[in-house]
């Protein structure tokens, strides 16, 4: 069912990458990833993704091995990083509430924003990872208190960087901000009343804060169906928020494409038949125990299978797998349903990335200018 919204669904559908600085790939699999973690690996994909129509990275956060991911590089840092080797790529830093203080991650945002040009972005993780935050001597909340905490975080940020003359004020029941006057403010970029701010979740407390206090949803992968209900329920809450934007839509997504729909399958059947079991079931029971934790059981993972979590965001459930007509067919299915952007993992990150510039964004962009030619014939 497509979805009449208000969140700019005529705009060209956008493209971001998983950014591989967690060692171990985007599967948990044995099968051969032609990728790595570290830095030049790393600064040579961002500048060919920015080559081929991709318009964000995503760092991801990991503090400690854990499930396969037996190194990290540290988001924020790594994202900074990678904005200050490229011209035009948006770069997003996921962070924790709780293992940061929304201020000082404020001011560390308007100086990157500063250094990149206005290219730096934050995706703000409530956490599920109970080790990471217990290790490190921080107390873990129960779900529906982190997201909470993630609501404040959020708010706090805007506060900080709209905030007029006399500073920010907040007191809330987690973060407290009094005369808070930040100089300088982000960088001042058309259309953009301060950095955009990401946050993800499949729960009923995650959409409740996308429709209220985010820029942007981020959903695990899912069927059109599953997607189309969370957009549904999102707009419903910011139907009724003061918004200084449209909320909008992103969708994880692992791509798969070849030349043969025969080959494509296979590729996906070889990574889950070589699917390092222990790794995915040692997650499996760690993200379901959090899902499962919300009142609802509507949380992240809580439905999820062994095969969806051998790509540990549930990638292969968006079906982005198959030829590049099939692929950009599925793309625009999803953009009708609400998707604003898709976040892509890949098996071998850079040719995939050079093969997508070159096979699949153009079938895209082609499909994207039909639809709007039939959207401009219905209004006549």
């Amino acid at each position: 069912m497509d979805i009449d919204t208000d969140h700019r669904t005529d705009e060209p559908l956008r493209f971001a990458y998983w950014v591989p600085n967690v060692s171990g790939g985007l599967v948990t699999s044995t099968i051969e990833q032609r990728t790595d973690w570290g830095y030049d690996y790393n600064v040579r994909l961002a500048r060919t993704a920015e080559a081929n129509g991709f318009d964000y990275a995503l760092s991801q956060i990991r503090y400690m091995a854990s499930y396969g991911a037996d190194h990290q590089h540290e988001a924020t840092s790594f994202s900074l990083a990678l904005g200050l080797a490229t011209e035009r790529l948006k770069v997003i830093a996921a962070v924790h509430p709780g293992l940061w203080q929304p201020a000082v991650l404020a001011k560390w945002i308007a100086t990157a924003d500063h250094l990149t040009g206005g290219r730096i972005a934050v995706n703000v993780v409530s956490g599920w990872l109970k080790d990471e935050f217990t290790s490190m001597g921080e107390p873990w909340l129960e779900h529906d208190e982190r997201y909470r905490r993630t609501n404040e975080f959020i708010r706090v940020l805007r506060e900080i960087w709209t905030a007029g003359d006399g500073g920010a004020e907040f007191r809330g029941d987690f973060y407290r901000v009094h005369g808070f006057d930040l100089k300088p403010k982000p960088v001042e970029v058309p259309g953009r009343p301060h950095p955009e701010i990401f946050q993800g979740g499949n729960s009923t407390a995650a959409r409740r804060n996308g429709g209220t206090v985010s820029d942007w949803y981020f959903s695990n992968g899912k069927d059109y169906d599953g997607f189309s209900e969370q957009v549904h329920e999102v707009l419903g809450h910011a139907a009724t928020a003061p918004r200084l934007r449209p909320v909008r839509f992103g969708l994880n997504g692992f791509m798969i494409a070849r030349d043969a729909e025969r080959e494509a399958h296979e590729t996906l059947r070889e990574i889950i038949a070589k699917a390092n079991r222990p790794a995915v079931e040692g997650f499996r029971a760690a993200v379901q125990q959090a899902g499962n934790a919300t009142g609802d059981g509507r949380g992240m993972w809580a439905d999820s299978e062994f095969d969806d979590l051998v790509q540990y965001n549930d990638g292969f459930r968006t079906r982005l797998i198959g030829t590049p007509e099939q692929i950009a067919d599925r793309a625009i299915g999803y953009k009708r349903r609400g998707a604003n952007l898709l976040l892509l993992g890949f098996l071998h990150f850079q040719e995939e990335v050079e093969y997508f510039g070159a096979k699949v964004l153009p079938i895209i962009r082609e499909k994207e200018a039909e639809l709007a030619r039939a959207r401009q014939h219905a209004t006549v």
